[in-house]
């Protein structure tokens, strides 16, 4: 009986996995399938034969730019908001003070209120003191929707080194800063990198903020350049794939270098000491 329930188990997730990579494939296929062939009126798969002829169309259209302009930008802002999660997380989880319970609950308040309604006001404020068209204005607001949950998520971490280190390391004379680059964070490196991978996805995949504040087409990034494809009249189906599989290859690489740690993140921000 335990041998038919492993089967159906390893079955299901299969079929659930399939289910799940499909799509993707889907669109690799038709990213190299010939234009007049995508709009048959019968389901086919694999297409009678493969060109590349949307990858160098949609190189040469300047595609390339989107994704350098994505990974500065993303980088960057996932660089800062990083930084400034470990030293807030790190004051919340080991320092006592009135309010503090209260404080960090209003990061994870945050995120139940979509971040559109600060686009207006964030705009205005933008085009007063000249940010608007700048990609330091973008990873400002690429720091500013990501930065909340991201303290949110290292408080957790945080909590699961013990906090005798902090104490060895203080007797030894090491000093706040070094206690926490020197000592914590090698400790708690799994539970950073999950929270990089979380603020890169972010600021990579946001359209909203990247549509309104970047008015030059050279400064826009890779949802805005793919949203260019779609037309009033007619839809580029083949450069829209081919442009969809682009711009997921610097996630899946940056997925596969941070694999381990992110699963290790993930569990250990789970447990508290």
């Amino acid at each position: 009986m335990n041998r038919v329930v492993q089967i159906l188990q390893v079955l299901l997730t299969f079929i659930v996995l399939g289910f799940l990579v499909f799509p993707f494939i889907w669109i690799v296929l038709t990213s190299i399938r010939p234009e007049q062939s995508m709009y048959t009126d019968t389901f086919q798969l694999l297409p009678d034969e493969f060109t590349f002829d949307n990858y160098r169309r949609l190189i040469n259209s300047g595609f390339i730019r989107y994704i350098r302009n994505s990974v500065m930008v993303s980088l960057i802002s996932t660089f800062i908001t990083v930084f400034l999660a470990i030293l807030a997380a790190y004051g919340f989880s080991r320092y006592r003070f009135k309010g503090r319970r209260e404080l960090a609950g209003t990061f994870a308040f945050t995120q139940l209120f979509p971040f559109a309604v600060l686009l207006m006001p964030l705009y205005i404020m933008y085009f007063r003191v000249g940010l608007v068209n700048s990609y330091t204005g973008l990873i400002i607001a690429y720091v500013a929707i990501t930065l909340p949950f991201c303290v949110y998520m290292m408080i957790g971490y945080f909590q699961t080194v013990s906090i005798s280190l902090d104490e060895a390391a203080r007797i030894d004379g090491c000093s706040t800063l070094g206690i926490i680059f020197r000592v914590v964070l090698p400790v708690a490196w799994p539970g950073i990198v999950a929270t990089a991978v979380y603020a890169f996805v972010r600021s990579w995949e946001e359209y909203l903020f990247a549509l309104t504040l970047m008015t030059d087409d050279s400064k826009k990034t890779v949802p805005v350049g793919l949203a260019n494809f779609f037309g009033q009249y007619t839809t580029e189906w083949g450069s829209i794939m081919t442009a969809s599989v682009i711009a997921t290859v610097p996630t899946m690489i940056f997925f596969l270098i941070m694999q381990k740690q992110l699963v290790s993140g993930l569990a250990a921000g789970a447990v508290k000491q």
